[in-house]
């Protein structure tokens, strides 16, 4: 097993329209145990956003905000960053930290989006692979 993103991420990727409730991201979220979403702001131009946890936890609970009055738009993060599925796992934990996110998008060359990956999938490679000096 190598230490690259296109070992760790999560494929395929559950997407959400950014039309749709917050109440139904919840839904979504929560029986697929994940804690984030890709949000098709524009299919045709590989436009996307994201909605993850934190979000709903800052913009929804904080400020007790109906979910299910709230567009999945109105809350999620737009011009995310983004990952390369041939990176390293340490140069995406990097990216990771340097801008503050627990989740990134995988986009290929094409700029096509092939996956998605988390600090849980960087926990669980760090458990089963460990770290070395080798990627």
């Amino acid at each position: 097993m190598t230490n690259r993103v296109r070992d760790w991420m999560s494929s395929p990727v559950i997407v959400i329209d950014p039309d749709s409730s917050v109440a139904y991201a919840l839904t979504l979220m929560r029986r697929r145990n994940i804690h984030s979403l890709i949000v098709a702001v524009d299919p045709n131009t590989n436009n996307f956003g994201i909605l993850t946890t934190t979000d709903i936890r800052d913009k929804i609970i904080a400020s007790e905000q109906n979910p299910a009055e709230i567009q999945v738009k109105q809350i999620m993060s737009n011009n995310i960053v983004t990952a390369d599925p041939e990176w390293s796992l340490k140069d995406c934990s990097l990216h990771m930290q340097k801008h503050n996110v627990h989740h990134l998008p995988v986009v290929n060359q094409d700029n096509m989006l092939v996956g998605i990956i988390s600090v849980t999938d960087l926990f669980i490679a760090a458990e089963e692979i460990g770290w070395d000096s080798n990627d």
